[in-house]
């Protein structure tokens, strides 16, 4: 079994969920998870997570993420992008100052209203089968955040974009909000991820690269282990009167562990005293103790 996360390239046409059961073809087994939907039109970098790996899905999703986008200004659509029904074409008037100016008003914090066509559930069914449905609910607006946004290009009704930004951000109805703040209204005609934390799309391998790595066997050059994604981290080795315990996923006093740089805090990667990485441990003050925050135990003797 593989285990880390493999930095896979989406393209157009593909559901993250047909990354995932493609993927599980490809590597032979069931333990794969994605890192946060791509709309099946849109394109770019889907980290997946592998065997013990699975246990980063919510850390990664957590990220914050950078797109480059088409806005489509004068159009509004059923699903916010140029997939849906157009409900109406407007002209646009405003000027390319007012423009840039309207979409850099969305830098910061703002409160998002999730679109009807999304993933999301109300009282347990997804607004997408309630939309397909012909049925339309009320949604709480969300606070998310605009890291940065750069206009590239400009030839108007349509601006290409660049937009970072935190999680859980709908870039399709940031075009959306910022037609609607110019008056035409606007939606999303293209959509690419360019990079989802220390993930870039330069790097990103397409499903047919990865299976051709695979037959020539350089599957490995292509998988990040789990522990290096916590690089940042300090590494503290347990005792070895300790391994027993940290191989059961149990909390460490500072004396149990050899290294002097987790006694000053965490969170920190623990290895057993041969050096195999255990998991991830955060210092509890209180209790003067580190626990186990996440534990990526190597399931082979």
């Amino acid at each position: 079994m593989y285990h880390g996360v493999i930095n896979v390239y989406k393209e157009p046409g593909y559901t993250s969920h047909d990354v995932v059961a493609r993927l599980r073809g490809i590597l032979k087994q069931k333990k794969i998870g994605h890192t946060g939907t791509l709309d099946p039109a849109a394109e770019g970098v889907l980290p997946v997570c592998l065997g013990q790996g699975t246990r980063l899905c919510d850390m990664l999703t957590d990220k914050s993420k950078t797109y480059e986008a088409v806005m489509l200004l004068g159009t509004v659509t059923d699903t916010e992008d140029t997939t849906g029904q157009v409900l109406g074409r407007y002209p646009v008037t405003a000027t390319g100052e007012e423009v840039q100016k309207a979409a850099e008003s969305f830098i910061g914090d703002y409160n998002q209203i999730p679109p009807m066509y999304s993933a999301l559930k109300v009282d347990g069914k997804k607004l997408y089968e309630l939309a397909r449905a012909g049925k339309e609910v009320e949604r709480a607006a969300r606070p998310v955040k605009i890291l940065s946004l750069t206009i590239t290009r400009m030839e108007l009704p349509r601006v290409w974009m660049r937009v970072s930004c935190s999680k859980g951000t709908y870039i399709r109805t940031l075009c959306s909000d910022i037609g609607d703040k110019l008056g035409c209204c606007g939606c999303m005609e293209a959509l690419k991820r360019i990079q989802v934390d220390r993930f870039l799309i330069q790097d990103a391998m397409t499903l047919d690269k990865i299976e051709k790595a695979r037959d020539e066997g350089r599957l490995g050059e292509l998988i990040i282990p789990v522990e290096e994604m916590f690089s940042a981290y300090p590494v503290a080795r347990t005792c070895k009167e300790a391994d027993s315990l940290v191989r059961n996923g149990n909390p460490l006093k500072p004396e149990e562990l050899e290294e002097t740089a987790a006694k000053e805090g965490g969170p920190v990667r623990v290895c057993d005293s041969r050096g195999t990485f255990m998991g991830i441990y955060r210092y509890e003050e209180e209790r003067r103790f580190f626990k186990p925050w996440k534990m990526f135990l190597n399931p082979e003797p």
